[in-house]
């Protein structure tokens, strides 16, 4: 068997694709398409991060997140800063 490339940047990184357009409805609310939540594997019940990305002040972007996946990247930020703080 030979031996596999060594994965790359490109390999691995995350790309951006406009994945469904969305209507918020008069109540703030909107639906994230079935087939969407399927291959994001987001189920009923589960808890999303919300995240915003600011140019110029403003929020341009807006990201979603499981929960399950967004606290290690929260630890891995803030556990340095606090092991600092608390010693």
């Amino acid at each position: 068997m030979p031996d596999e490339a060594p994965k790359t940047n490109q390999d691995t990184a995350c790309c951006s694709t406009v994945e469904s357009i969305v209507t918020v409805d008069e109540r703030g609310q909107m639906v994230l398409p079935k087939d969407l939540r399927k291959r994001a594997n987001i189920t009923a019940g589960d808890k999303l991060a919300v995240i915003g990305h600011v140019k110029d002040g403003a929020i341009c972007c807006i990201s979603l997140m499981k929960i399950e996946d967004f606290a290690p990247v929260v630890k891995g930020v803030m556990g340095p800063m606090l092991k600092d703080i608390i010693e």
